[in-house]
């Protein structure tokens, strides 16, 4: 698969987001597993994950230790994949999100993470969003103190604005490697941070990546586009979406979630699809 760049590491540009096999709706272990070995089948050498990924309030880090599992089951050698994890959001089991950015909780969540995941040092680790009852540059002192300290290798942050991300890289010395920020085709109002990272040699990992595009190939009228140069090129929707978020800078790197091996396999064939020019101006303007 095409190949892309996080600090530096090389990633395939398309990874997996692992959200949807841990919450609400999520498949059994089993087909779980088998959808990560049909992303490591399908090249996919980045996935997506965090503690908060769970369903019941016992269960932190459900995710996280699942795909330990499929790692290590897998049959082949997987020290080449970069899993990325995340700290500072909580699911207290009620269906609801809340935010720890105090720098003590996110040391010891880093911690945790690692062990979960079976390593040493945490590949990368991301900063997974602002605590409003903390300041910005203390949570993110704790990050750099994780990265000082090798507890992990890479410091990503997530659901940042530009200010943030400025701040971020300073506080971290300038390594920054990336921003995961929602962006998709129905919330595009990540664009300015994209751009920035764009500018700057950030990787962008978009999550729900494939927003504003049904279920079962269905599109949205707002997003007919999508639908109408799918059909021309004679793939899914899905796929048109992911190129054309990778045609829009060399540092994107979707991460579309999924449950289900077909979801995965069809999602990675985006890495190769190749829009014009006119087609990528047209879904841009939709």
């Amino acid at each position: 698969m095409t190949q892309r760049s996080i600090g530096n590491r090389q990633v395939s540009a398309i990874g997996l987001g692992g959200m949807p096999m841990s919450i609400e709706g999520r498949p059994d272990a089993e087909r779980s597993i088998a959808t990560i070995h049909a992303a490591l089948d399908a090249g996919v050498t980045l996935i997506d994950t965090a503690d908060a990924y769970h369903l019941l309030p016992g269960e932190v880090g459900h995710n996280e230790e699942l795909i330990a599992a499929a790692l290590r089951s897998y049959g082949a050698d997987t020290s080449h994949v970069l899993v990325a994890t995340k700290g500072g959001h909580l699911r207290p089991g009620d269906g609801t999100w809340t935010q720890n950015g105090h720098p003590e909780y996110l040391k010891e969540a880093a911690k945790a993470s690692a062990k979960r995941l079976g390593v040493d040092a945490i590949g990368l680790y991301q900063f997974h969003r602002p605590d409003p009852a903390v300041p910005y540059a203390d949570s993110i002192g704790a990050i750099r103190d994780l990265l000082d300290d090798g507890l992990i290798e890479l410091a990503g942050i997530s659901n940042a604005s530009v200010a943030q991300i400025e701040l971020a890289q300073e506080i971290l010395g300038g390594r920054l490697v990336s921003v995961q920020n929602q962006f998709s085709p129905a919330l595009r109002s990540t664009l300015a941070e994209l751009e920035h990272c764009a500018a700057h040699g950030i990787a962008f990992l978009p999550w729900s990546p494939l927003g504003g595009i049904g279920r079962a190939g269905a599109v949205g009228e707002r997003h007919a586009a999508f639908g109408r140069i799918a059909d021309a090129h004679g793939v899914s929707p899905q796929q048109v979406t992911l190129a054309w978020e990778l045609a829009l800078a060399p540092v994107v790197i979707p991460i579309p979630g999924a449950s289900r091996p077909e979801s995965i396999r069809d999602s990675v064939r985006a890495a190769e699809l190749v829009l014009s020019d006119a087609e990528i101006a047209e879904l841009s303007a939709s």
